[in-house]
């Protein structure tokens, strides 16, 4: 995948200084500033709201820029990177002054995500606008991030006809190899052989495989298990979708994606634990072979699952997966999934909902992901719901009728699959930016994963 190359430039004795400037503080600090900075704000009409760009020149060629910081309200009704849009700045070098490192690096943060372009199939125009790392922040942990979340957009972003069980193969693959991890895979017939029946069920109709992908690096450390679903693209199978739900299925594998990407990041900064990644890849096509409603298959674990709609797929393949992770149970596990339409109708597209049953792990996330402003929610794992995955024909029921708490009984469905001394998370991804926005073309995107990497040294001790 693409965007390997540094996103910082190099420091420069041309940089042109940026400043943030907060609304309530922009009077005084024009007052600072020279009289050609006053004129200019005066006709630029500058007050300092929020994302509002101030730019300096002289003989044609910006000589500062000042970025309106805009007050706590404006902030907090916008999303991270709302004043790193950089499709509004001048080609130039910019070098930020005058900020907190926390303050710096996430307008350096911000700033890089707003460089991000998927152009494996129509080029465009690269925004020229450059940032010099600021000073006091941590580069690499900075341009692991970055890279993390490259790798999970340019993955979801991929169509289904290049993006298929076997290319996302491909890409583990390269990132095992990108840090010297191992990497096993079980595909077609053997996931019968090897008791992956669900995840051979669900893929089987398709002529493009079924596999199971298991990735692991480090040698010390705390164990951290890492699963996504790795859905290549959902047709629903012989209850087939209406044309109008089909149209985002290329993003079905977002799990996988956003499992690939935070694992890039543990990787990249070489974070002291013992790492394994587990994704079930597959596509839910539709065949003589297909997998049919009322089907009641058996899962690893040995649970019985009647199949009540076969477009609830996606917690069918991750069971399986599930269910071999906890087999070696780690310290943490956490599972990643474009799993259920009712967490978008619950918490809309930006919000990455999580279920988990521990406190305290609930809590370590909450924190992080507020202090990086990566939304995230806990959404209640509901035990009288459990009943509804109880069809009492077999053990479970993968799809219950009557389409309530839809997001909370795909939940209680995989936590059957994981006992209840593991420490487990689950988060229910949208994966997508519907539209443009700073920091977040319209495609792909990655939700949590910041979140998760700030919190990992907490949940483990580190």
């Amino acid at each position: 995948m693409p965007h390997k190359s540094n996103i910082f430039a190099q420091p420069s004795s041309q940089a042109v200084p940026l400043y943030l400037v907060a609304s309530g503080d922009a009077k005084n600090w024009l007052r600072a500033q020279g009289s050609w900075v006053q004129n200019s704000a005066t006709s630029q009409s500058w007050n300092g709201k929020l994302g509002q760009i101030l730019c300096v020149t002289k003989n044609g060629l910006p000589i500062m820029l000042a970025i309106g910081f805009g007050d706590a309200t404006a902030r907090s009704r916008n999303r991270f990177g709302a004043v790193a849009n950089i499709a509004s700045l001048p080609a130039a070098i910019f070098e930020i002054l005058d900020q907190s490192p926390e303050t710096a690096q996430d307008f350096a943060l911000g700033f890089a995500l707003s460089k991000y372009q998927f152009t494996r199939y129509a080029s465009s125009a690269a925004p020229k606008a450059e940032l010099i790392c600021p000073a006091g922040v941590n580069a690499q942990k900075l341009q692991a991030i970055i890279e993390g979340e490259f790798l999970t957009r340019d993955l979801i972003n991929t169509p289904a006809n290049d993006m298929g069980p076997d290319e996302l193969e491909a890409a583990a693959r390269d990132l095992a190899d990108e840090y010297g991890a191992q990497i096993s895979v079980v595909t077609g017939q053997d996931l019968i052989a090897q008791n992956f029946p669900m995840i051979h069920a669900v893929g089987r109709a398709s002529l493009r495989a079924p596999r199971l992908i298991d990735m692991t690096w480090g040698a010390t450390g705390p164990n951290l298990t890492l699963v996504g679903k790795g859905v290549c693209f959902d047709t629903g199978g012989l209850n087939i979708k209406p044309g109008s739900s089909m149209g985002l299925m290329k993003k079905d594998m977002g799990g996988a994606a956003h499992v690939m990407g935070l694992a890039k990041m543990i990787m990249a900064t070489n974070m002291p634990v013992q790492l394994r990644m587990l994704i079930p890849a597959v596509e839910n096509a539709i065949g003589g072979d297909a997998f049919r409603p009322q089907d009641i298959l058996t899962s690893r674990k040995g649970l019985t699952v009647e199949i009540n709609n076969t477009d609830a797929e996606g917690r069918l393949v991750l069971a399986d997966a599930l269910a071999l992770a906890d087999e070696t149970p780690p310290d943490l596990m956490i599972c990643m999934a474009t799993l259920t339409g009712a967490a978008r109708v619950a918490v809309g597209p930006d919000i990455a909902p999580y279920f988990t049953k521990d406190a305290s792990l609930s809590h370590s996330i909450a924190t992080a992901a507020s202090s990086i402003d990566d939304p995230v929610w806990q959404l209640p794992l509901h035990a009288p719901y459990e009943a509804m995955i109880e069809p009492g024909i077999a053990d479970l029921d993968n799809a219950p009728a009557g389409g309530f708490a839809g997001a909370t009984t795909a939940a209680l469905f995989l936590h059957r699959f994981v006992t209840e001394t593991t420490r487990f998370v689950h988060f229910d991804c949208y994966g997508w930016q519907p539209n443009a926005a700073p920091a977040r073309p319209k495609g792909g995107v990655g939700q949590g994963t910041r979140a998760l990497f700030q919190a990992l040294p907490d949940l483990l001790d580190l």
